[in-house]
């Protein structure tokens, strides 16, 4: 395929950039077409409805709404059944809500869980004896969770004496859903049977020896979060529990169909449920059309983390000379990136924003060895480090950058020292390690700024900026402005959600600096060679 490029004389266009651009760009357009088919439906055309699949109850016709709780997952006798709810007016198009009580059976309360047994039915029949049975649609879904508990804080110096909970003795306990949201389809819909989608065969249910479909029952599990259960002490015996009520498209319970199996794919993957609720919190919390612009702009957030990851390894890799760079803020943030991701490991973040971290994490490594020329040298099984020699203006640089450093330690540590002596007396901690880690990332996220410093200083005293990989900086700067609107929608700590619009103010700095000094055709570019260079290698 290169070598097609070359003949064509596409080799300057056709880049690898461009081709990841087309790539998402296809990517966005088949995301979008996949969502629009979910709520574009083929109905039946027919003039006869008789050979259409159509609705069993007529529009008006009032039914049963039943709501059961229940120790059995599946459907049981009514003995086994405790009625908590029996509407016998209900309308599918007429939204509601009811607040009981419900009483908890002893064995609820010693972590078995207990089911919630929601029924339609005809009007006056039971749906536990024939026909009734057959002409009726019933849901099954948990209304408690098992969660593990959240590890206890205390203040490390008062309660230096007090004994720390046993994170391996912990088990999970019972919680309970405080609310139960039902819906069904008042649409009178018309289905063509042969192409009618195979999730929506699998949605309705059909009466048994015809081609009538009884009510589409959906109840709403996505817009239950773990954030939102009560914990279920031993002595409780009643619950309050809101059911509400509204009507839903089939377009829209499609949608959360595929959204729910999509999120279980991805238990297997290492996402914990913590995880999943924050996915889950994103479609409860966010209006549609704010949530469609949230997976638009997700989609550029992918795009520029890959091509600004890309172009900072291409930029370190190719790099011969430090001139114009400031080690010690290479080495700040391959320290203050390590210190954030062990943070938000401790604090049990979501793996939306761990992942990213972690793979931050290694590059910043990687960057510290092409800073300080490190090679690893193997001698059998031993393997020594060598640094590499400097040049003149490299020293000049490290001088420079020494020379900025040593102004702000007279102001970083006392902030520092004081942040973390103040944490250790008047806040709670959940151990030692957490003080520990909470204290070094309040430093790097309050006080990480100024390790911008240096750099800026250098640029001051060169007067450049054209040592800087300003192609990777922009791809960053687009994240950051992305990062601001996924700050209010993502579930993280105050800090990390502060250090975010810290970062809008770095790079506004640095443009200005882009902007004050022009360029320099005899400064040398990010690979250590300058125009003029380039220019006498040609007349030669």
């Amino acid at each position: 395929p290169a070598v097609c490029i070359r003949m064509l004389g596409l080799g300057r266009v056709v880049t690898f950039t461009s081709v990841v651009v087309v790539v998402f760009t296809g990517l966005i357009f088949n995301s979008f077409w996949s969502l629009y088919s979910l709520f574009e439906i083929p109905l039946c055309t027919l003039k006869n409805e008789n050979f259409c699949v159509r609705p069993y109850f007529g529009p008006d016709e009032k039914l049963d709404l039943r709501v059961y709780i229940s120790t059995l997952s599946s459907a049981a006798a009514s003995s086994s059944l405790v009625p908590i709810l029996h509407d016998n007016n209900f309308s599918a198009s007429e939204s509601w809500s009811k607040t009981v009580n419900v009483s908890l059976p002893s064995s609820a309360r010693y972590n078995q869980t207990l089911y919630v047994h929601v029924i339609i039915c005809p009007r006056g029949k039971s749906p536990f004896e024939s026909p009734g049975n057959s002409q009726s649609i019933r849901a099954i879904v948990p209304q408690t969770t098992h969660i593990l508990p959240k590890s206890t804080a205390f203040n490390l110096i008062a309660g230096a004496n007090e004994t720390k909970s046993n994170k391996s003795a912990l088990r999970p306990v019972t919680h309970w859903h405080p609310a139960l949201n039902i819906h069904s389809v008042a649409d009178r819909l018309l289905f063509d049977r042969k192409t009618l989608p195979s999730d929506v065969w699998y949605t309705v249910k059909i009466v048994p020896s015809t081609y009538f479909y009884l009510p589409i029952l959906y109840v709403d599990r996505m817009s239950t979060l773990q954030r939102q259960t009560k914990l279920m002490n031993k002595g409780d015996t009643v619950k309050e529990l809101q059911i509400n009520y509204s009507p839903i498209s089939l377009g829209m319970i499609r949608l959360l169909n595929h959204f729910t199996a999509s999120l279980d794919t991805m238990k297997p993957l290492g996402f914990s449920d913590k995880d999943l609720d924050e996915l889950k919190g994103i479609f409860v919390d966010t209006n549609i059309y704010l949530l469609a612009l949230t997976f638009f702009i997700s989609f550029f957030h992918l795009l520029f983390d890959f091509l600004a990851f890309k172009n900072d390894i291409s930029f370190w890799r190719k790099r011969k000379t430090m001139v114009g760079l400031s080690t010690r803020v290479v080495l700040w943030r391959c320290f203050s990136q390590a210190v954030i991701f062990f943070y938000l490991l401790d604090e049990h973040t979501s793996l939306l924003v761990l992942i990213p971290a972690g793979i931050g994490s290694i590059i910043e490594i990687w960057k510290v060895t092409r800073a300080l020329k490190l090679k690893f040298v193997w001698t059998g099984w031993m393997v020594r480090i060598e640094r590499g020699e400097t040049t003149k203006n490299e020293d000049e640089t490290e001088n420079f950058d020494s020379q900025a450093m040593s102004y702000l330690s007279y102001l970083l540590w006392p902030l520092v020292i004081g942040g973390a002596a103040y944490s250790l007396l008047y806040t709670a901690h959940r151990s030692w390690y957490s003080w520990i880690i909470n204290s070094l990332v309040n430093g790097v996220y309050a006080f990480g700024f100024l390790f911008m410093l240096p750099q800026l200083f250098v640029n001051y005293k060169l007067k450049s900026v054209a040592h800087l990989p300003w192609r990777a900086f922009m791809y960053k700067a687009f994240n950051t402005f992305i990062d601001d609107v996924f700050a209010f929608i993502i579930t993280m700590p105050t800090s990390h959600r502060v250090a975010v619009f810290r970062d809008d103010v770095v790079f506004l700095v640095y443009l200005y600096q882009r902007w004050l000094y022009p360029v320099d055709e005899a400064r040398v570019n990010e690979f250590g060679e300058s125009l003029e260079d380039r220019e006498k290698q040609k007349n030669d």
